[in-house]
């Protein structure tokens, strides 16, 4: 899409991970959880708004990083979600959770804890988010 443009509030609380031509995917820079985020190329706002091909090519790369999250951290639950509720940018929140996480059973987000990732950790699942089709990781 042309003109897109990642709003600045998740820019800013986010490390870029990749990019295909309909989405990027960043991970919350929150490491007490695993917590990524899928944010389509488009102006609309919700998802049932796509056009039929774009929603389905964006539900696949759900279903890719959902796969990954699995995989990769073994969550007892996945939490995905389209709040939108201070960043109007159509965004999926797709969270792995624990029930010894932080704040089990409550939701994840609107919370104050935090702790940032080191450079190594985020380097290492950006070189694992590269087996995610569509996707060319960021730089």
């Amino acid at each position: 899409m042309t003109g897109f443009e990642l709003h600045p509030r998740l820019a800013a609380d986010t490390h870029r991970l990749a990019e295909s031509p309909d989405s990027l995917l960043l991970l919350m820079n929150n490491a007490l959880l695993p917590w990524f985020i899928l944010v389509p190329k488009t102006r609309e706002l919700e998802l049932h708004r796509l056009e039929s091909g774009m929603r389905q090519r964006v539900r696949d790369a759900m279903d890719a990083v959902a796969g990954f999250l699995e995989a990769e951290f073994r969550p007892d639950k996945l939490n995905i979600a389209t709040i939108g509720n201070l960043v109007p940018q159509l965004h999926i929140h797709m969270i792995g959770r624990f029930r010894h996480d932080f704040c089990w059973p409550n939701p994840a987000w609107g919370r104050p804890e935090r702790q940032v990732y080191e450079a190594r950790e985020v380097a290492r699942i950006r070189a694992g988010v590269r087996v995610l089709p569509g996707y060319a990781v960021a730089i």
